[in-house]
């Protein structure tokens, strides 16, 4: 919903200012242009190659006879470049997208987020298929981007570590509730103990099927 892809079936969802579900299909395409997100699972076309992945990114603001044209020659090569080696991928600028592992799938989806700059850039489990140093540096390219355009970010992680280290509210949920909505710095082992128990009280690992995800937000420019 706040990607202005659902509908909510009642009350009312704000995006960048706009109630989308309010708005002309023009100005509707064009408050989506300013939305990026990063999906757990990319949903990219397993023979495209990543430079042209990686330029979709700019899909919304480009004509569609640009659209079309990068398709056969990338319009941006050294842009793509540029956002593909914060993440280490450089050297896999013109392979297809079929022949990358499951980590590189998302570091591509993460490129192309970067490369859209959004004003609103949603990340749904964006690093689940990481080990945890490609995940840290990845997470912090995301909140580096945020910081550096005013973007606001909203990431929902299962990996507390990642949540407490680079964001300064995190919102814990359990159920469908809200448990907590707290500066980073209020969040205590004794939350998240809860955050994370099992009906019988006993908490699970962090990291193995967890109950509960955590929201976490980094929004310079917003209240």
């Amino acid at each position: 919903m706040l990607g202005a892809a659902l509908r909510p079936g009642e009350g009312d969802v704000q995006a960048l200012g706009a109630r989308p579900w309010q708005l002309p299909a023009g100005a509707l395409k064009k408050l989506r242009a300013r939305i990026g997100t990063v999906h757990q699972a990319p949903p990219i076309a397993p023979r495209l190659r990543v430079v042209t992945a990686v330029l979709a990114g700019r899909l919304g603001e480009w004509s569609a006879l640009r659209a079309l044209g990068s398709l056969f020659y990338p319009s941006d090569i050294a842009g793509a470049h540029e956002v593909l080696s914060r993440l280490s991928l450089e050297d896999r600028l013109f392979d297809r997208y079929d022949r990358l592992s499951g980590g590189q799938l998302q570091r591509v989806g993460i490129a192309r987020a970067l490369y859209q700059r959004p004003a609103l850039l949603l990340a749904d489990e964006p690093v689940s298929a990481l080990d945890p140093t490609l995940a840290d540096a990845a997470v912090g390219q995301l909140v580096a981007q945020s910081e550096s355009t005013g973007a606001t970010l909203v990431a929902s992680l299962h990996a507390v570590d990642l949540a407490l280290r680079w964001f300064p509210r995190v919102v814990g949920m359990r159920n469908g509730q809200v448990m907590f909505d707290l500066p980073t710095a209020e969040v205590t082992p004794a939350m998240l103990d809860v955050l994370y128990a099992s009906e019988g009280g006993v908490a699970v690992q962090k990291s193995a099927q967890p109950v509960a995800a955590e929201a976490a937000f980094q929004w310079p420019d917003c209240p």
